[in-house]
Order: C-alpha cells, then structure tokens, then sequence
C-alpha cells in the first residue's frame, strides 16, 4: 500500500509550493555528470508535476497514527507512546487501540517482493563498504543535501543539527544505519527494522508539529516532511552511497548493486516511502534523482550553518588517542573529502573553506589495496568485513564516546 495512494486518489491535486523548480539551470549543472554517466533522460511535464504535488502530501498512515496520540488522555482510542514501543518490541494485541492495531498491520504485512536472502546480500555489501560509506554519506549525501532549501531549513528549526546536539544526532544516524546492515537487521524484531519504524514515527511527530505551530511556510516549502524529500533522502542510502564509493575506488558489481537497492527499497516501504518511487535497479533511481535535482531550489542561509556546524563538531568528537592532533586532521581530511565530492561551486555555496582533495587519493590507494588486491584473494571477504566493523565502532566511540550508541526518545508531548 502506498503511504499517500488514497489522499491522493480522492482529493484535488494541491497547487505545488514556491520552492519547486525555482532553479532550473542549477540543478542542471549539479546535475549534469549524473545524468552523463547514467544516459537519464529529460523528465517529462508528468514527472515534474508529480514531484510538485507530492512535496504537499505526507505519510498518511503515520499521520493517522500521530492523530490517534493527540486525542484526550480518556479517550480510549488514544495511542500513548508506551503502547507503541509495546507494539515495536512485542507486536500488537487485541487490546491494543485501533489506530495502532491498523498502523502495524500494515507494516507487518511484509510486501511479497521482499527477498530476505536478497537483503542479506545487500547488508553485507553495506558492510563491507565500511569507512567509505560514512565518508560518503556524511560528506556527499548529508553535507551536499545542505545545496538546497527546504529539509535543511526544516533541520535548522528543529535544532537537531546545532549546537550540543550535532554530535548525538549524527551518532544517531548511524546507529540507525549500522543496524540496517547488521546480519538479519531488517527480520521483524531485529534492530534495523524497529529504528526504521521508530525514525517514521519521528518524521510524522516533526510533520505534525510543525504542520499546526505556525513555524512553516508550506506555501514556499512544501509540507515539512513529504513524500518529495522522504523519496530523495532513501536515495542517499542507496543510490548517491554508491556513486560516491565508487568516486572513492570501490567496485561494485550488478549483482551488489541490485542487493543494495533491493535493502533500502524494503526500508523505504517501511518508513513510508510511495510504491512506485522505490526502485529494484539503480539507474532508475538515479533517474528521479535527477529530476528531484532539477527541482530543487537554491542553497538558503540554513544550508552554510548547518554545513559549518557539521565542520566544527569534528573538534567535539571522542578520539582515543592525541585528542588535539585527531581532530585537526579528522576535520581537515573532512573539508578535503568535500571539496572532492562539492567541487569549487559546492564548497563556495555552504561557505565552507576549500582545501585540495589529497584525502581522495589516500582513499584510491586504501581501496585498490583493499578491495582489487586483498579483496580478490581467499580471505577478501573476512578482510572487507574486518575492515567495516573497526570502522563501525570508531564511528560509534567517536559520537558517543565510552557510553555506546542509542537513539534518542521520541518527542512525548501530548502523547504519554
């Protein structure tokens, strides 16, 4: 079932907001090595009009969900947030309230195209990956989002990217990853899949909030959290991951490719993510992608603080050993990582300073090694995985230090 199939089926189209396809031309020349590489085509006036309109609808089936935790603490169909982890951790019963009974049903109904052998291959893959996928998704796919306006702005009134927060909240993203890729994380009670269901509750807590305090423009953003930007944000994990490994030395075959995106195609049907824009094979993602780029609007202030602040909490991170020469050298190969993957136009939009890209070729020559020499031998696939799992834990001490990961409460508000 897709998470807007129905408003969208019997309600008016809304008119899309300001900030769809306010820089055209833009998008294009970020765009423009994508499209090459791949041979997408030009996206159609239906193309537009539907990432237009979906940038105005939301996850219903969590919407309904938040409804049910506003009701009065005596209605009986409330939903209290100690009933939804009861249901996440043990499953729903028969006393459980409707909405909660309805919301995991539909997620528990595993989708028929689900391969679980298919997403083993995938979390494997997204192992063994290991320091190239935190670069790349740090770098490439959560700083580089911060060219556009719209969920960076979003991030910036929430504060979740600011100040003491920073640190924890991206430990938290990559807890939530790490979890994705574990050996059977995505299985019914396993981590991946409750943080995934956990993290969809989190979006459509923000949407709500945030739909009623008065703090957003959805005439020029579009709803806080829509079906637009949930799309784009699932290719970060899946197809912008992929292109940046590869830009770093790794290899990746069709059949690793395939499993990838089959992995985050099952988290992006759990974490409400419309049908029909979750993909089995990468070209086709990359072919939205394009045309979500060339929709997108232009940087805004939100984008450079953000970016800035990402920069800065390198010196705040946890390092076990020269604590002052760690964090220099983390934070330089940090801003050389990005002026490889942002280019000059990139680095100049988020005003971050510019450094020459030597930490590319220590990755080029860390992967040949890696991956086409020891790689290639008997105990390549032992190695890859060693090599992922001390990436892993340094990532983990580095943002939450000795006290280990978690992922941090959902808002309580009104919901018990």
């Amino acid at each position: 079932m897709s998470a807007t199939t129905e408003i969208s089926a019997h309600t008016p189209a809304p008119a899309p907001p300001r900030r769809h396809r306010s820089a055209d031309a833009r998008g294009r020349r970020i765009g423009r090595l994508l499209k090459m590489y791949w041979g997408l085509s030009e996206p159609t006036a239906a193309d537009f009009e539907l990432l237009g309109r979906r940038l105005m609808m939301r996850d219903e089936p969590a919407a309904a969900l938040v409804a049910a935790m506003r009701l009065p603490k005596d209605d009986p169909d409330r939903v209290t947030m100690g009933q939804f982890h009861e249901a996440l951790d043990t499953g729903i019963s028969d006393q459980s309230p409707p909405a909660l009974r309805t919301f995991f049903a539909l997620i528990e109904e595993t989708p028929s195209w689900v391969d679980a052998d298919l997403c083993e291959h995938g979390a494997t893959v997204f192992r063994r990956f290991g320091q190239n996928a935190n670069d790349v998704l740090l770098q490439l796919s959560l700083i580089g989002g911060y060219r556009f306006g719209g969920p960076v702005d979003l991030l910036a009134e929430t504060g979740g990217l600011s100040g003491g927060t920073t640190k924890r909240r991206l430990g938290e993203t990559q807890t939530w990853a790490i979890a994705v890729g574990r050996p059977g994380g995505m299985a019914r009670h396993a981590e991946g899949w409750k943080l995934s269901v956990h993290v969809r509750l989190m979006h459509a807590l923000v949407n709500e909030a945030f739909e009623r305090n008065g703090r957003w423009d959805s005439s020029e953003w579009g709803l806080p959290i829509n079906q637009t930007d949930l799309a784009s944000t699932l290719n970060l994990f899946s197809g912008a991951l992929m292109m940046g490994v590869r830009a770093l030395g790794v290899p990746i075959s069709k059949d690793d490719s395939r499993a990838l995106m089959h992995l985050w195609k099952y988290v992006g049907w759990l974490m409400g993510v419309d049908d029909d824009w979750l993909f089995d094979h990468e070209r086709d993602q990359h072919q939205l992608s394009y045309a979500i780029l060339l929709s997108q609007t232009d940087v805004t202030d939100a984008g450079a603080q953000l970016a800035g602040a990402l920069v800065d909490v390198q010196d705040d991170l946890h390092y076990r050993l020269a604590h002052g020469p760690a964090s220099r050298y983390t934070r330089e190969r940090l801003l050389s990582m990005l002026e490889g993957f942002l280019g000059v136009h990139g680095m100049r939009d988020l005003q971050l300073p510019q450094r020459p890209p030597w930490a590319f070729g220590l990755a080029w020559v860390r992967n040949t090694i890696s991956y086409q020499v020891i790689g290639r031998t008997p105990i390549g696939g032992r190695y890859l995985e060693w090599r992922g799992r001390v990436a892993r834990d340094r990532a983990i001490y580095r943002h939450f230090g000795a006290d280990g990961a978690d992922i941090g409460a959902l808002p309580v508000g009104k919901h018990g």
